[in-house]
């Protein structure tokens, strides 16, 4: 993760890494890890998916925050000028 990032960023990323890895995990291995930690079907399931899906739209959304937009998420470097 990128270093000038704010909190709210740092931790969308953290909950989209949690997400892409368990989704490998689905794909490589055909085993959900945060359904064999919470329960197929549980509400704690459904709502961690929640909140990581949140999380990548946080991250799509929010690019353009000024308090970490210099080149890590939103990928705009401090000099580059907004199309």
């Amino acid at each position: 993760m990128h270093s000038g990032m704010c909190v709210g960023h740092k931790v969308a990323a953290a909950l989209v890494w949690v997400g892409a890895i368990n989704w490998g995990l689905v794909g490589v291995f055909k085993y959900n890890l945060v359904a064999s930690l919470f329960g197929a079907g549980s509400s704690v399931e459904r709502v961690i998916y929640i909140i990581v899906g949140v999380s990548a739209l946080f991250m799509l959304l929010m690019c353009k925050c000024s308090g970490c937009c210099q080149g890590g998420a939103c990928g705009m470097g401090k000099g580059d000028k907004k199309m």
